[in-house]
């Protein structure tokens, strides 16, 4: 086991959908002798490639989960982490970054910065994580790997330059020309593993120079020594390395390499590149709560990766298997042993550490420990993503994945009763396994509704229902998330009084409903002299509470609200906690249709995709469906459209989409915020949940 930390790599590859993330990792695991064949994501031999283990990704062609594994490269020991590129497996990229220190950013060579190339550059900003850039599919027709070196300039603000340029380009690539050290490296053999090192072609010393000075202009800014050294033209290898170091884990400078992970180029030097200039563990600050300070408000620590200090470590990721629940646990600081004791955060129990695993995809090693900065495996220890572990020893929390809201509702149901067994069994595995992935019933139809990212990643639980439990599911079309929120304020004064023999019920209260600006809720106690006793006055703030679950236009959650209680009055003997909850419930009732509600709908953003002669067809599909288009590019034959579209109308949207560019547009979604609905649509969705409501009376 290593203890040495700065010789171990913690390295994600995220990119958009099809840049290559999970061939590059198959690429890397070949080279290092983990995998002793190649086999392509969507290859003729049926096998798949190694991260991909599930059967339904193989099928597919797409990654569903991240998988983990570990490997070695000159003397360093790099875990990697291959993550999903739809943004209905967001979560599965969330909570990777949150525990990675450094990353591979995968880039099309053609179509360079996608839409969700941002939407990782965004997550990886949220969790500070450092990164390299590779710009693979330099072998495809139209690569040009400085165009998307422009792009990183300017859609995601990175300070990004080359530190390599590609010996040819499309079908001509033959290797690659190293910058810092001025050498070419060619890749020979059947599958590329022979790297041989030579001069740098005639044709391309101009290129190299002119390019070299750019990037030592750049890192020259990270080190003072770098910069004498320029000055007095006495540059080494070492000193530029060293400055590209320093620049990456500052997150103020971006490598980019460059290859074609297909076509096995330049992946060797990509590790070599992780090796120089990713961080080690030691080298990244990461902070927990300290459990031990106030309750409210928790002072943060910073948490050392030490292996002779107290274990701390953060599960990240569940997964349930033949043998039980399988956690992936990142330590943080000291050594987890296999055999001992440790304390969930999460109501401090107390658990034992059965076995430890190493993952590789989905086979595993044994080990006995791991130390602080490793990722690893629990088996058999009952908790949630996001739980901290410690040894007992110190009361620490890390701070916790950033997990965004679900858009989208499938009512489901299996007609068979002998399956509800098998059925209830994979909801409850799957919402522990995924928390963007919701399970809830409907009170007064005894429905069972799950929610999530997108029509892909709840059609993708559905079949896994159906493969792993063999529960006949079915679902009802998709139902979009609505909210109400309140345009307007508007004062209150309700008494609830209840008299039925013996001590009745009394509480009166008074005070204002007004729109909130950020945030889903606020309570506001402004009751002085002691007209509502102190004790009753959270019973009001329940009550009120009770009620934004559940709006009156459409059924659908309330947000958006401020209530605050200026008075009120009680009774010595018929006041009391419940009469307080009415009072708040009957005074939101009463209040809600005069702040003028109005519903709310999940707008998304759209990112359309193609060759640029079918521009006016994807324009007219956005527009078709009540979209507003926020941006357009057009480059080298192909054209990027940008929208905002109520989820509502893109359900079937990708068969709109083919029918309309003859299959050669693709787009991706996600959600952006939620806006107010047009009222002939509100009217709509009010008529239709009278409807529901009537049906449901007979």
């Amino acid at each position: 086991m290593h203890v040495d930390l700065s010789k171990v790599r913690n390295i994600g590859i995220s990119a958009h959908i099809d840049s290559g993330k999970t061939t590059l990792t198959e690429r890397i695991l070949f080279y290092t002798d983990r995998i002793h064949a190649i086999h392509e994501v969507r290859g003729k031999d049926g096998v798949g490639a190694k991260m991909d283990s599930m059967e339904l990704e193989r099928e597919r062609g797409i990654t569903i989960q991240s998988a983990a594994t570990h490997t070695e490269w000159k003397d360093h020991h790099i875990n990697i982490i291959d993550t999903p590129g739809h943004v209905d497996f967001t979560i599965e990229v969330e909570r990777a970054l949150r525990v990675l220190d450094g990353a591979i950013l995968v880039l099309c060579g053609v179509a360079g910065v996608q839409s969700q190339s941002i939407t990782v550059d965004r997550q990886m900003r949220r969790y500070s994580v450092p990164r390299v850039a590779f710009v693979n599919k330099c072998d495809r027709q139209g690569a040009n790997p400085v165009k998307v070196r422009n792009q990183l300039r300017e859609k995601l603000r990175l300070n990004a330059h080359m530190v390599q340029l590609p010996i040819g380009l499309e079908d001509q690539l033959k290797g690659v020309v190293d910058l810092v050290g001025q050498r070419a490296y060619y890749f020979e053999g059947e599958n590329g593993e022979i790297v041989r090192e030579a001069d740098i072609p005639d044709d391309m010393v101009d290129d190299v120079a002119q390019f070299r000075e750019e990037l030592l202009d750049a890192v020259s800014m990270f080190d003072d020594e770098l910069m004498e050294a320029m000055l007095e033209e006495n540059v080494t290898e070492d000193q530029v390395h060293a400055a590209i170091r320093k620049g990456t884990i500052a997150n103020e400078f971006v490598a980019v390499f460059v290859g074609s992970a297909y076509k096995n180029k330049g992946v060797q030097r990509l590790l070599d590149g992780v090796n120089a200039y990713l961080p080690a563990p030691d080298e990244v600050e990461n902070q927990g709560y300290d459990l031990t300070t106030d309750d409210e408000n928790p002072e943060m620590i910073t948490v050392e990766p030490d292996p002779s200090k107290p274990f701390i470590g953060l599960a990240f990721k569940l997964e349930e298997g033949r043998y039980g629940q399988l956690t992936y646990i990142r330590v943080y600081q000291g050594t987890l042993r296999k055999g001992e004791f440790i304390f969930n955060m999460r109501g401090n129990q107390k658990v034992k550490v059965g076995r430890l695993v190493r993952m590789h995809s989905n086979e595993m090693e044994d080990i006995d420990s791991s130390f602080a900065g490793d990722i690893v495996a629990l088996f058999g220890v009952d908790c949630h993503s996001g739980d901290t572990f410690t040894d007992g020893k110190v009361q620490v929390s890390m701070t916790n994945i950033h997990v965004p809201d679900a858009v989208i509702d499938y009512t489901i149901f299996t007609q068979d009763a002998k399956h509800t067994q098998n059925l209830s069994k994979a909801l409850q595995r799957f919402s522990k396994e995924d928390p963007t992935f919701r399970v809830r019933s409907d009170p007064e139809t005894n429905e069972t509704i799950i929610s999530g990212m997108g029509e892909l990643h709840l059609d993708v639980y559905l079949e896994r229902m159906r493969r792993e439990y063999n529960v006949p599911v079915e679902s009802s079309p998709p139902r979009v998330a609505y909210r109400e929120t309140i345009t307007r304020p508007a004062d209150f004064d309700y008494t609830h009084k209840k008299q039925t023999g013996g001590s009745g019920q009394f509480g009166r209260v008074s005070g204002a409903m007004e729109p909130l600006e950020e945030g889903h809720y606020e309570f506001v106690d402004n009751i002085v002299g002691g007209s509502i006793p102190r004790e009753f006055i959270p019973s009001v703030d329940k009550g009120f509470q009770q009620m934004m679950d559940k709006g009156q236009l459409i059924g659908a959650p309330i947000t958006g609200v401020k209530m605050t209680i200026d008075d009120g009055k009680s009774h010595a003997v018929d006041s009391s906690d419940m009469a307080f909850q009415a009072a708040g419930r009957g005074a939101f009732r009463e209040v809600y249709t005069r702040a003028k509600p109005v519903i709310l709908e999940p707008i998304m953003k759209v990112s359309v995709e193609g060759p640029s002669e079918f521009n006016g067809p994807m324009v007219s599909t956005i527009m078709g469906r009540r979209g507003v288009i926020v941006g357009s590019t057009e480059e080298d034959g192909y054209a990027v459209v940008d929208a905002e579209v109520p989820l509502a109308e893109m359900f079937g949207y990708s068969t709109a989409l083919r029918s309309a560019t003859q299959g050669k547009a693709e787009f991706t979604m996600e959600f952006e915020k939620y806006g107010k609905v047009p009222d002939a649509v509100g009217a709509e969705l009010i008529e239709a949940y009278k409807k529901e409501l009537e049906e449901k009376r007979k």
